[in-house]
C-alpha cells in the first residue's frame, strides 16, 4: 500500500492516524506542495483533483481523504472503525460530511489563509464563522458523548480530529469549547495515535 501525503496536511494526518492505529504498513511518498508536484502530470494520473492524500493499494486507487478512511477502515478495522448497519453508518458519515463542509472550508482554509496568505473561501471573518458553527456543533455532541459517532472512536473522530486540532492557527481558540478540547485529549490518547 502507497499513501501520498504532503506535509503540513491536514487530510494527509487523516489517513496516517488510521493506518497508524490499524497497525498497517505503507509506503509514504510526500509530495512538496510549494514545487506543485500535487499538480503534475504524474500525480494527476493518481489523483485527477490534484490534491491529497490518495491511495494506492495494488490495483485500487483512492483519493480523498474521506475516501481513504473508508477504505482503510473497510479492509483493515471491520466495524470498530466504520459500522455497517445503517444508523451506525449514517452517524459516521454525518461527522465525516461536517468533516469535508464546516471544518474545511472555516478550520482548514482560515489557517491556510493565515499561514500562507492564501484566502480561497472568503475572509478571516467568514472563515471564522463557519468554524465556530462547526466547533459549536461538535460542543453539542461531546457534552453528550466521549466520541462523535458511537460509544467508541470511529472513522468520524479522525477524520473531524486534524484541522480542530490545529483550530488556533485559523484564530479560532478552543477555550469556548472545552468539550472539544477534552476529546482531542481522548484521541490522543488511543494507543497508537501518532503524533502530527
Amino acid at each position: 500500500m502507497k499513501l501520498y501525503i504532503a506535509s503540513p496536511s491536514g487530510n494527509s494526518y487523516k489517513a496516517q492516524i488510521l493506518l497508524a492505529l490499524l497497525k498497517v504498513p505503507y509506503e509514504k511518498t510526500v509530495l512538496d506542495l510549494k514545487k506543485q508536484e500535487h499538480k503534475a502530470a504524474e500525480y494527476l494520473k493518481v489523483n485527477p483533483r490534484g490534491e491529497v492524500p490518495a491511495l494506492e493499494d495494488g490495483g485500487t486507487v483512492v483519493w480523498d481523504s474521506a475516501a481513504c478512511l473508508v477504505y482503510i477502515a473497510r479492509k483493515h478495522g471491520g466495524e470498530k472503525w466504520l459500522p455497517t448497519d445503517p444508523a451506525g453508518m449514517a452517524h459516521v458519515m454525518q461527522w465525516l460530511a461536517l468533516s469535508a463542509s464546516e471544518i474545511q472550508f472555516g478550520l482548514q482554509y482560515g489557517r491556510r489563509g493565515v499561514n500562507q496568505g492564501r484566502w480561497t473561501c472568503g475572509t478571516l471573518d467568514d472563515t471564522r464563522a463557519v468554524g465556530e458553527g462547526a466547533l459549536r456543533v461538535m460542543e453539542g455532541q461531546l457534552l453528550q458523548s466521549d466520541w462523535l459517532a458511537a460509544d467508541r472512536p470511529t472513522i468520524a473522530d479522525v477524520s473531524c480530529f486534524p484541522y480542530v486540532e490545529t483550530a488556533a492557527e485559523s484564530k479560532v481558540p478552543l477555550d469556548l469549547y472545552p468539550a472539544v478540547k477534552n476529546w482531542l485529549d481522548r484521541c490522543k490518547e488511543i494507543p497508537g495515535w501518532p503524533p502530527r
